[in-house]
């Protein structure tokens, strides 16, 4: 049994660390007299950088620095480095795992399942959470869309996953998001199953196979299927 599972908001609080961080932002927006930068916070205009395919590879300072340059032609080095320190800091302070993810890891593992993950952003910022995080030696391998250049948007890192276990013929795929994660795992013929959790929750699926609305359902779910292959 292969299981290929998602990071952010299927495993761990992205979501909500991330607007933990926006509220501490926007203070510091507001001393700097960055009303520009505020008003695209508050008005969620970063909305616009979730169809660009790029960003899935970068760092978050590289991202932050995009964005920014977004509300202005010209932002001192300096100002980005100080809002990265910031966020970078109160992202990590807030970030957490669910309290179903370490027990579905486990249960996953008491299954003999191999588990791969599959996560998009940069080498440096996925590997930074799964060490802060606690669950690196839960997986038999890690697939960064930084690493590979190419995004979850994309098939590519799904078939590389199916080739590191390619005699596992049982395979699915657990996560947050329609048009990447169950779309991907259709791609190589995997059970698809949608936590309907943080960011992307409400936005109904094309794809999943099923609609969940925690890991212990996902893991309910796998042990039917499993069940009835056997």
């Amino acid at each position: 049994m292969l299981v290929l599972l998602d990071l952010d908001d299927t495993l761990c609080n992205t979501w909500e660390a991330g607007k933990y961080t926006l509220l501490r932002l926007l203070p510091h927006l507001l001393r700097k007299r960055k009303f520009r930068a505020l008003f695209y916070i508050i008005t969620s205009r970063y909305r616009d950088l979730e169809q660009i395919r790029e960003l899935h590879l970068m760092d978050l300072d590289k991202i932050l620095e995009r964005a920014m340059k977004k509300v202005y032609s010209h932002i001192p080095q300096d100002d980005i480095d100080e809002m990265f320190e910031l966020v970078d800091r109160v992202f990590f302070s807030n970030l957490k795992l669910f309290p179903d993810a370490e027990p579905f890891l486990k249960g996953l593992r008491d299954m003999g399942a191999r588990i791969i993950l599959i996560t998009d952003s940069s080498s440096y910022w996925q590997r930074k959470k799964l060490e802060y995080l606690g669950i690196r030696d839960y997986f038999d391998g890690i697939i960064i869309s930084g690493e590979t250049g190419h995004s979850k948007f994309e098939m590519h890192n799904f078939i590389l996953a199916k080739k590191l276990f390619p005699a596992e013929s049982e395979i699915y795929m657990v996560g947050d998001r329609d048009e990447t994660d169950m779309k991907g795992g259709k791609s190589i013929g995997a059970v698809t199953i949608l936590v309907n959790r943080g960011y992307f929750r409400g936005r109904g699926t094309k794809n999943a196979d099923y609609v969940v609305r925690n890991l212990r359902e996902a893991l309910e779910v796998i042990r039917r299927e499993h069940e009835k292959r056997a």
